[in-house]
């Protein structure tokens, strides 16, 4: 198996298109064509963490958060630290890739598996994702509808939530003329037709939308099909940000923090009391998430967990919700959890059965905790 083909994989579950657009994921370093040996996760690549890949023979490295983000001017391999890193990567054949902000806004991803590890139930997303969607009309022959209905399925449309193939179908009556110079499918040119025709309505996400357009050319029996686009507002039920679920029982304040404290094996973390003494309902934002405060407490949420807040940002939630800072390495390296498990089925329905995925036995979190 190369590279390319687990990427793609990886991608149809956390597509680059749901990432923030200033966001560098991706490719990192190396190369799609490369057969992959093993395969190693790390919430971000140091030189430990490119020891251990060679010390496991491991020609993959797949990360969180980017080695690069921003635009590189130079590579010096004399002063610059990142460029000696990216240079040994090169030099040992190391393929990197990350999965940032789209592992963070998809389902299943950065924030589920947060929740998940914390044992809530019912989890869907804190903030749905909008304006990231349009609705294609297409208008079809009745006998050409199966066809192309599978073409646009295929093509990644008609996805709503847990269910796929999603459609509306409404029959009139089509009609068309063709000049002297056209060549229709049905009927005759310079004629005046009528068609019994189907308007097929789906629903589809921006980053899929030419790939669907290029299907419906590609599959629609006429030389020039009729559709429509349609951008539109709605909240996409597939992707956004930070999640939130309920505990299976009812918690004091104490009782909850331990919770936290051992679920997450933190060694201390900062929070502000909430109005409730109780928690039951809890958001949750995998990293810097503290920009949902109001979408937690709108969701009437007792508890919101995430990481990086500022002073003032407490002092906004303090006496409203329980709002804890539970470290940004902390609440994403679970993460990588999902990832594996992911990049394992995928293998093994593949025959893939001689690459090992491993996950960094270390810890890249650069932040330290001083016990007297």
């Amino acid at each position: 198996m190369i590279v390319s083909e687990l990427t793609k994989y990886l991608e149809d579950w956390a597509p680059p298109g749901a990432a923030w657009e200033k966001d560098n994921i991706g490719l990192q370093v190396g190369s799609g064509s490369v057969k992959i040996k093993n395969i190693l996760l790390a919430l971000e690549i140091n030189y430990e963490v490119l020891d251990e890949a060679l010390k496991k023979n491991c020609n993959l490295i797949f990360t969180h958060h980017p080695l690069i983000f921003s635009p590189l001017k130079k590579i010096d391999t004399q002063k610059d630290s990142k460029a000696q890193l990216i240079s040994q990567l090169i030099k040992n054949d190391i393929t990197l890739y990350s999965a940032h902000t789209n592992l963070d806004f998809t389902k299943d991803g950065v924030s589920f598996e947060l929740a998940r590890v914390l044992k809530l139930k019912k989890v869907k997303f804190l903030e749905n994702e909008e304006s990231n969607q349009y609705k294609i009309v297409v208008f079809v022959p009745e006998e050409n509808l199966e066809n192309l209905s599978k073409s646009i399925f295929d093509a990644g449309g008609g996805i709503i939530g847990e269910y796929e193939n999603c459609s509306f179908q409404l029959k009139g009556e089509g009609t068309f003329k063709g000049s002297e110079k056209s060549n229709p499918a049905i009927g005759k040119k310079e004629i005046f037709e009528k068609v019994n025709e189907v308007r097929l309505e789906v629903l589809v996400d921006n980053w899929k939308l030419n790939k669907v357009i290029s299907a419906i050319i590609k599959n629609h029996p006429y030389e020039e099909p009729a559709y429509d686009i349609y951008p539109l507002k709605n909240k996409n039920v597939n992707y956004g940000a930070g999640a939130i679920g309920e505990l299976e029982n009812e918690m004091g304040l104490k009782e909850f923090l331990q919770h936290i404290q051992k679920s997450l094996k933190l060694t201390n973390f900062r929070y502000v009391k909430g109005k409730d003494s109780r928690i039951k309902k809890v958001a949750v934002c995998g990293g810097s998430g503290s920009d949902l405060l109001k979408n937690a407490i709108d969701a009437n949420a007792d508890a919101f967990i995430t990481a990086d807040i500022k002073y003032h940002t407490f002092q906004d939630a303090e006496n409203k919700i329980l709002f804890i800072d539970a470290g940004h390495y902390e609440t994403e390296i679970f993460a990588l959890n999902v990832v594996e498990k992911k990049i394992k089925k995928y293998l093994e329905e593949k025959l893939e059965d001689n690459i090992n995925v491993f996950k960094f036995s270390g810890s890249t979190n650069p932040i330290k905790f001083y016990k007297q």
